[in-house]
Formats: structure tokens, C-alpha cells, sequence
């Protein structure tokens, strides 16, 4: 992938343009190497920036990010064989428990998580381990409900972090707990749909340990000079396979000590 020519300005705004327009529309689109020539990471993260600083131009709020991409089901799902990032906005929190609109939603997915809230900034590309853990203030059960603009989700990884890493919604479940005492790697998941199981899944499946991708993701986001800070909400990354959901479908996730968190779609 690194051998192919960067794209031009002009394709690079062209991809984000089509992007946006897919998502307004609930219209998705085809891949987007041969339209737009967006064939490298540095060109799709282009696209991804692009689009969040006219999300931001806007009176978006941004609150956190994602690390998606974590787990061995899901790049296996999608064909993909290393991690990327995501913007998380204030409007795209629901409520523990709420509706979510199927209708504003293009082929939505649902993957449960481990998401952690910071109380420090964590500026350096160096970032530690004790930084990250010290920083970090307490840890939620999440739902993180994906969602693609690229047709049928036939997706490479450029088109998913051109697309903000594939994020949509997530939802936040409402029992903080500290990370002491705490193994994330022993973390159970289960993601039931309609009372019946839809996925399993531990914490070692997120790069071993979900500490582990928000360490990569601290400096990472440092590294392209949009560092994390205090408040910011990090999803980071499934725990096992993703599941479709269509209007009707009612979501519960269970973590073995970190508690719970549902949503409903309509």
C-alpha cells in the first residue's frame, strides 16, 4: 500500500466530500481507491482530518476518540491486519438504555467495549504505561455502535479510517470503576440481542490488553498533534465479534466486574 502515489488535494477533498454526503444521505458508496485514489494511510487519515475540522466548523463538540480494529474476530471480519482511529463527538453519546434512530443509520453494527475516561492530558509521543495508567480516571462498560458509508461494508483499511474508522454512536453504561485491583485482560464480555447471545469475548482480545491500545493510541494521537486531554472518553476497541442490528433489536451488554449497559433501535 505505501508504494502507491498520494492522492491529490483535490481527490482527498473530493473523498471527504463524498463521504459526507453518503452519510447525510443514509446512501452508501463504493470503495474509494478507484473513484478518489485514496490508497495510503496518510491519504485516508487526510480525508478522515478533513472531515473533522468541518464537523468542528460546525459546533461539533470533540470528546474523545476510538481505536478500532483491536480485535483479531473483527479484522478478520474485515479483512484488515492492524489498528486505526476515530473522532467521538459530544452529539454521537446515547443514553444508557435509549433509542437509537435506524433511520439516520446506513448498516449499523454493534460491538461491546471497555471505555476509558482520562483526568490528565496525555501529550507526548512517548507516552509510558504509568502515564497512561495514572491518567486514567475511572473505566465504563460501552456499547460502540459502527456504522460504514462504503457499500455492503466492503472495506479496506483506508476506507474505514477515512470514514472515521467506521464510528457512529456509543453508549456509556453508568457505574465507574477504578483500574486498581483490576486485570482487563480476565474482562468477560457478553453482548446479548433480543435476551439470545450475539457475542463473546474477554479483554485479552483487544492487543492483548485494552491498556494496551490506549497506550497506542495516546501517542499516536499525539503523534498526528491532537493529543489526548483531561475528559476525554477512549473507546477502546471490541472484544469480540461485531453484530448487526436492525430497527426492533434491544442490546445488553454484561462485563464480569465493570457492570452493564443497553440500548434499543427503532
Amino acid at each position: 500500500m505505501n508504494r502507491q502515489s498520494p492522492a491529490s488535494l483535490e481527490q482527498i477533498e473530493a473523498a471527504a466530500l463524498a463521504l459526507r454526503t453518503a452519510r447525510a444521505g443514509q446512501a452508501p458508496i463504493a470503495p474509494l481507491a478507484t473513484p478518489y485514489c485514496i490508497a495510503t494511510l496518510a491519504d485516508a487519515y487526510a480525508v478522515q482530518e478533513i472531515n473533522t475540522k468541518r464537523a468542528q466548523e460546525q459546533g461539533r463538540r470533540l470528546v474523545g476518540r476510538k481505536i478500532g480494529l483491536t480485535s483479531l474476530a473483527v479484522q478478520q471480519q474485515l479483512g484488515v491486519d492492524q489498528p486505526d482511529f476515530g473522532m467521538l463527538f459530544a452529539d454521537m453519546e446515547v443514553v444508557d438504555g435509549g433509542g437509537i434512530d435506524c433511520s439516520k443509520l446506513i448498516q449499523p453494527k454493534a460491538e461491546g467495549e471497555i471505555a476509558f475516561v482520562l483526568e490528565r492530558d496525555l501529550p507526548n509521543p512517548d507516552t509510558t504505561l504509568a502515564e497512561l495508567i495514572s491518567a486514567v480516571g475511572y473505566v465504563l462498560p460501552a456499547l460502540e455502535i459502527v456504522d460504514s458509508a462504503i457499500a455492503d461494508w466492503k472495506i479496506t483499511l483506508v476506507d474505514t479510517v477515512a470514514d472515521n474508522a467506521s464510528s457512529a454512536l456509543y453508549v456509556l453504561g453508568k457505574q465507574p470503576t477504578r483500574l486498581s485491583a483490576l486485570d482487563l485482560r480476565l474482562e468477560g464480555m457478553l453482548l446479548e440481542k433480543n435476551r439470545a447471545q450475539a457475542s463473546i469475548g474477554v479483554g485479552a482480545a483487544c492487543l492483548g490488553n485494552p491498556l494496551d491500545a490506549c497506550l497506542w493510541l495516546a501517542r499516536t494521537m499525539a503523534e498526528f498533534d491532537r493529543p489526548l486531554v483531561a475528559g476525554d472518553v477512549l473507546l477502546s476497541g471490541a472484544l469480540g465479534p461485531m453484530t448487526p442490528v436492525v430497527a426492533g433489536d434491544h442490546l445488553h451488554l454484561r462485563l464480569t466486574r465493570l457492570g452493564e449497559v443497553g440500548c434499543h433501535f427503532y
